[in-house]
């Protein structure tokens, strides 16, 4: 498509909306970037976006003139397309793009997609590890945090790119085509956006619509909603598995200790787990897919190999941060679900304080409080689903439960109750956005009253001397 003199609104000024109307600028189009927010100015998208380009700004209703001056409508991921604007836009019959779909209309090169419930952004910073071994040109953009398009017009034929995908990204695209894609998981999740899971399935499966027979999608076969899935899949292209229970005919697997990788009869060692620098089950799982992807793409296994027994993990996923008077403090802030949460729980080797609760997604917590089997001896609770994940404790049989006002006193709590040996974990099993901006803010905070801690200890220990 020919962008010069379209006439695009872009509609939402976050992120992903600033880096559309960016590169709608360079590609010479006509560009309205509309945002609901009255308070947002020029300026302040200006300042974002670092260079002074040619658009207009609108702020407010959306107006009938708006509908009848776009061409095409260039959504945020955050806008749900159930709202009412949205609808006034499909009744008006304007197309409605992604900033995923318009990216890739204007990039070059190879294409690596990662969805799934949970494990994304560990995949696919591994995924780009491993690439980057090999190849010179990686890009390793997408729900992780560079937006697709802020890099679409740097990329070459030369160029390999590492996408993660979100369920609200693939929900609008139309022509987007990964070479390989992974779909990790899936578990309930964004229900409050996708209404049920089958919807939610119907936009994880979105991310191979396109693909044909010479592309590979990487399907984890204990997931039994992704088995049933593979029979669609395979009929418009390639599937490989991987698996962490059962060994493969074609695929990656692990088998006692190691991980293998099979393929037409012949069977090569990647690892053994125990010389990996992260733990947990799902984390193998991680590594076979990022490692299907990288040998997919043509990456030599020594490569592979290297690349996964260098990895070190990534913030906010069961991330080590200190041990004070022999109890060890993990920050899992990235567990922004049930399932994810669990598989944090199942990684923890001690008796273990979870701090948990945020921002309601609809979800049930009673599988998740059974997951608990004996590893966790308090539960600290806060924000928005406190009380709910305080009922469907009791429901399950589990009554050792403290509230907390806010993270800080949560902290605080863990410190009174912990006892050497024992662990402390953060890991909310919900969204952030009752008390934080994301998961990232509240996973610093959680380090930041962590240190605190140590460095009261540390003062006390002097004084004692």
């Amino acid at each position: 498509m020919q962008f010069a003199g379209k006439r695009v609104m872009v509609y939402g000024a976050a992120v992903s909306g600033v880096s559309a109307t960016r590169l709608l600028c360079r590609l010479g189009a006509d560009v309205i970037l509309f945002d609901n927010n009255t308070a947002l100015t020029k300026d302040d998208i200006t300042d974002r976006l670092g260079e002074s380009l040619n658009f207009r700004f609108i702020t407010g209703q959306l107006t009938d003139d708006l509908l009848q001056w776009a061409q095409l409508a260039v959504v945020s991921p955050g806008v749900s397309l159930d709202c009412p604007d949205m609808l006034r836009i499909k009744a008006a019959d304007i197309p409605i793009w992604g900033e995923i779909e318009l990216a890739f209309r204007n990039c070059r090169g190879r294409i690596a997609a990662i969805t799934g419930t949970n494990g994304k952004t560990t995949t696919t910073i591994l995924t780009g590890k491993i690439l980057k071994s090999f190849y010179p040109e990686v890009y390793v953009v997408g729900n992780i945090g560079t937006s697709f398009s802020d890099i679409a017009l740097e990329t070459t034929e030369k160029s390999v790119i590492v996408l993660e995908l979100s369920s609200f990204q693939l929900e609008t695209i139309h022509k987007f085509k990964p070479d390989v894609c992974t779909i990790l998981n899936i578990t309930p999740d964004h229900l409050d956006r996708h209404h049920t899971l089958e919807e939610y399935i119907a936009m994880k499966e979105r991310i191979s619509l396109n693909q044909g027979k010479d592309d590979l999608c990487i399907l984890n076969y204990e997931d039994p909603i992704l088995r049933e899935m593979a029979d669609r899949i395979r009929q418009r292209t390639r599937i490989m598995f991987f698996s962490a229970k059962r060994e493969l005919e074609d695929g990656l697997f692990l088998e006692d200790e190691e991980i293998c990788k099979s393929s037409e009869g012949r069977l090569q060692q990647l690892c053994n787990i125990n010389m990996l620098h992260v733990i947990g089950r799902h984390n193998h799982e991680n590594i076979m897919a990022a490692a299907a992807i990288g040998l997919a793409l043509g990456v030599p296994i020594d490569l592979v190999r290297k690349t996964v027994l260098n990895f070190k993990g990534v913030p906010h996923r069961i991330e080590y941060v200190a041990n004070i008077q022999g109890v060890d403090y993990f920050n899992d802030s990235k567990g922004t679900n049930p399932e994810a949460s669990i598989k944090a729980i199942q990684a923890m080797k001690a008796p273990t304080v979870l701090i948990a609760g945020g921002y309601d997604k609809h979800l049930s917590f009673d599988g998740w409080v059974r997951a608990f089997e004996g590893k966790i001896k308090l539960l600290i609770l806060l924000g928005q689903t406190r009380n709910k994940i305080a009922k469907a404790a009791r429901r399950v049989g589990f009554t050792n439960v403290i509230f907390a006002d806010d993270l800080k006193e949560a902290v605080y709590i863990s410190s009174l109750y912990a006892q050497p040996g024992d662990a402390v974990l953060l890991s909310p099993a919900c969204a952030s956005w009752d008390m934080f901006d994301n998961f990232e803010q509240r996973g610093n905070l959680f380090k930041e009253y962590v240190k605190e801690l140590l460095d009261k200890q540390k003062g006390s220990s002097e004084t004692a001397d």
